[in-house]
């Protein structure tokens, strides 16, 4: 059996509203959906990078990673780019994993909304 790479998974989700209980749980519903589809443990996740778009300042994406479980993994949370016409309360994240998947059998995840980011994507 090959020993495991490093991958990079990619997600997103659009939250309802900037609020700090929304912002949380729509964290906790990408995080976790994450890890599900990929078959993750909170030890092979080796960083996890959080933005939101300006929209979203009610808390902090990396909060409710850490209300996961994931509290020796290094999280950092960061604004993204702010594009005239871009979709409003989108959270994404860039994991980093430690996998035996190949870079195909990745599953990256975009819930809710953010889901129309990447139609090219199997839901």
């Amino acid at each position: 059996m090959a020993p495991p790479s490093v991958r990079a998974v990619r997600g997103a989700n659009q939250i309802d509203s900037d609020d700090r209980d929304a912002i949380l749980a729509g964290t906790a519903d990408l995080v976790t959906e994450v890890m599900q589809r990929n078959a993750l443990s909170a030890d092979d996740i080796i960083s996890i990078i959080f933005t939101a778009t300006p929209d979203l300042t009610a808390e902090f994406p990396a909060y409710a990673a850490r209300q996961l479980g994931l509290t020796d993994v290094p999280l950092l949370c960061s604004t993204e780019i702010s594009v005239p016409g871009a979709m409003p309360r989108v959270l994404r994240l860039l994991a980093h994993v430690e996998t035996r998947r190949t870079r195909a059998e990745i599953r990256h995840v975009y819930l809710g909304g953010a889901a129309a980011l990447r139609t090219d994507l199997p839901q």
